[in-house]
């Protein structure tokens, strides 16, 4: 019996020293993770691209930190611009057209003892290049097709706007800071439509790549077409 107890005793120590040697082999460790939202609100993969700005959210996710002291520095690469942040996680908006990197590294430190941790994960992110245009006319009719003045929806990376309508005196009838759909001018002046004819556009932007828009074209009001004028 007691040959057995001692054995009992010497595994016991055997099993109490592998858990701590595992224990000392456990180090900390990070997971990177980003996620990206475009300017309609639209989630884009990493390595995918959209129009600017694009919202970049990064997190570190460390693990086995333990009583360990963590150091992260995140590297935006934007054209020949290096940006640096040192937060665990970040965010970052992304206005200028081309392709970005975004890599992390992180490090942490013990009792006087740095080490680095190895991550091999990056990200890529495309803002493409700006583009915006204004239609010659629309149909204010009630018909829900056409009945809203406002920029072609084919628009990329505008990340400023501000448009103005005008008669053909000089009068200001309407004004709207906005490309997104919806957004625009509805044929009326001071709660009542303005007659059918020519009214001009002047339209001030600007793009995420720096390419200035002044846009000064005619608005022809057409009330009279409808979707069923074409078939």
């Amino acid at each position: 019996m007691k040959v057995y107890f001692r054995h009992i005793i010497i595994l016991s120590f055997l099993m109490l020293g592998s858990v701590i040697a595992i224990q000392a082999d456990t180090y900390p460790t990070v997971s990177p993770q980003a996620s990206f939202i475009g300017a309609e609100g639209d989630t884009i993969a990493n390595g995918g691209s959209g129009s600017g700005p694009i919202e970049g959210l990064f997190y570190a996710n460390p693990s086995n930190i333990d009583e360990y002291d963590m150091h992260y520095t995140w590297t935006f690469y934007i054209g020949d611009e290096t940006i640096v942040r040192n937060e665990e996680n970040t965010s970052f908006t992304f206005t200028t057209s081309g392709t970005h990197t975004i890599a992390l590294q992180a490090w942490y430190t013990k009792d006087n003892v740095t080490d680095s941790i190895s991550v091999d994960q990056t990200f890529t992110i495309t803002v493409t290049e700006s583009k915006l245009e204004m239609p010659n006319a629309f149909s204010p009719n009630g018909d829900g097709i056409n009945d809203i003045y406002q920029a072609k929806q084919n628009y990329k990376s505008i990340i400023e706007f501000h448009a103005y309508i005008f008669n053909r005196w000089g009068q200001k009838l309407y004004e709207w800071d906005s490309p997104a759909k919806g957004q625009g001018w509805d044929g009326t002046y001071r709660g009542k439509p303005v007659k059918d004819g020519v009214y001009y556009v002047l339209v001030k932007a600007k793009g995420a790549d720096g390419t200035v828009f002044n846009i000064r074209k005619d608005v022809n009001i057409l009330r009279g077409w409808s979707s069923s004028s074409t078939e």
